[in-house]
């Protein structure tokens, strides 16, 4: 009788687990029926002038690589090659929502270019052509409009700042052509920076994005939208786990620009920056790796004129923290041009304040003279020093052509350098817990080698080409 208890007992155990684990499970079904019917299916259609190639990245032949920041929407299918004579049209399809009741509709700038004709269906199968208001190339934003008598159903919109990771989240879109599909999943990280669009602080998520999603919205489970599905990781073009989406509050102002103006406006303040390292922020005295270390900085520009210098590090803008590198671009790019801001950088082992006119950031690139590196003098007769090189002064010739009043240029680099350095590259600067010190000649050079520990942690400014960089050296060797 009591075996027959226990089993009685065990068995309500496990119907009440059970019970409780189904009611701890998120239920989509209502969200779904609330806001799917402001989720639209997009198509484009386009008269193929050429055969699209897959982008690639310069300088970079790894095939896995190159897939890695594949857009959602294959335009040419497989098999297909180079046609002769007319070309069919070619289509693609892609996801938006609906953001007011008079017709705008929000998607991917990549779902709508260089489309001739963009068809939008609704849930309940009606089709309207619609006309481009603007696109956004740098956050991949397109604002589209369809018209429409009665009042369409709209999404609702939340903070994607308080968006949390772990937090469930819902993906309604036509992944492959199939219209209205439903995935979910979790946050799985924030304010992620891809390459090529350091200004949109990406939604990571493990909901299951495939081509076709393009465009379509991202839920919390209050069916409010928090960002618009953009990319994906893949190597194979389809859903690997990794998937992101742009933050609404980006996307909303991007839209808004578009509205008003057909165009967005974006600050700029003339830097190139570099992330700060652990082994940076021990060479510059600061407290832990955060913040932008300055390269250089556009003559005339608005840091110039606010008195930035070439290692500096950012450390806060406009009353922002600025941790990481790819922060810096993201809250320069949200501030309107021609606002006045605060900056606070680190100099020389101190906080400094400076204020700043923001310009705007202009969308034409105007292509330079190849980056030349100065040919290096023949090698002095010195021994490497503890870096593992070998460095000789600049001529007076040197100094007029690349614009610098000192510097050493790298003229041998031995197998036991400690500095990631070339031939033809020249040291502007060496920096030492804090300490700056611009480098004029060999015996300063070596005299400052020589008085370090072994351990020590250096950065060297390196000018190669037009370009600047720090390179952070661990360690010196007992040569030299």
């Amino acid at each position: 009788m009591n075996w027959l208890r226990a089993q009685v007992a065990l068995l309500a155990l496990l119907f009440a687990g059970a019970a409780l684990a189904q009611r701890d499970l998120p239920d989509f079904v209502k969200l779904v029926e609330d806001q799917g019917a402001a989720v639209v299916n997009i198509s484009t259609t386009q008269a193929a002038r050429r055969v699209a190639a897959v982008p690639q990245i310069p300088g970079v032949e790894d095939e896995e690589v190159q897939e890695f920041f594949r857009r959602f929407i294959p335009r040419q299918q497989p098999g297909q090659g180079p046609q002769q004579g007319p070309r069919p049209e070619s289509r693609s399809l892609g996801s938006g929502f609906i953001i007011s009741a008079d017709g705008y509709v929000l998607t991917n700038a990549h779902v709508v270019e260089g489309a001739d004709e963009i068809t939008v269906k609704l849930t309940d199968k009606r089709e309207y052509k619609a006309k481009v208001i603007g696109t956004d190339k740098r956050t991949d934003v397109a604002l589209i409009k369809i018209e429409h008598t009665a009042p369409l159903p709209t999404v609702k919109f939340a903070d994607p700042n308080k968006l949390k990771v772990g937090e469930w989240v819902v993906a309604i879109g036509s992944p492959f052509g199939f219209e209205n599909t439903v995935t979910a999943g979790i946050v799985s990280a924030k304010g992620r920076s891809l390459p090529s669009e350091n200004f949109v602080p990406f939604i990571q998520t493990d909901v299951a994005i495939n081509p076709g999603n393009s465009g379509g919205p991202l839920f919390n489970m209050r069916g409010e939208v928090v960002g618009v599905n953009s990319q994906i990781y893949s190597r194979t073009g389809g859903f690997m786990g990794l998937s992101f989406a742009i933050p609404i509050d980006v996307a909303l102002d991007v839209q808004k620009q578009l509205r008003e103006k057909g165009r967005v406006s974006r600050g700029r303040i003339g830097v190139v920056i570099q992330e700060v390292t652990r082994d940076l922020a021990t060479s510059f005295g600061l407290d832990r790796p955060r913040g932008a270390l300055v390269n250089s900085v556009e003559k005339g520009s608005p840091a110039d004129k606010a008195g930035v210098e070439a290692s500096d590090i950012i450390t806060k803008f406009d009353g922002k923290l600025v941790e990481s590198q790819s922060d810096l671009p993201r809250i320069v790019g949200s501030t309107r041009p021609g606002a006045r801001t605060d900056v606070e950088v680190w100099r020389k082992g101190a906080t400094r304040n400076l204020s700043l006119t923001v310009g705007e950031l202009q969308e034409t690139k105007i292509a330079g003279a190849p980056e030349a590196t100065p040919r290096a003098p023949k090698p002095a007769a010195v021994a490497a020093n503890r870096l593992g090189i070998v460095v000789g002064e600049l001529s007076a010739k040197q100094k007029e052509e690349l614009k610098l009043s000192n510097g050493l240029v790298v003229t041998e680099v031995k197998p036991e350098a400690r500095a990631d350095v070339r031939r033809g590259d020249v040291l502007t600067m060496l920096v030492h817990k804090g300490q700056q010190t611009e480098l004029k000649s060999v015996e300063q050079l070596n005299k400052l080698l020589s008085s370090l520990d072994k351990n020590a942690v250096i950065t060297l400014q390196v000018r190669r080409g037009e370009a600047m960089a720090f390179v952070t050296v661990n360690g010196l060797t007992d040569k030299g």
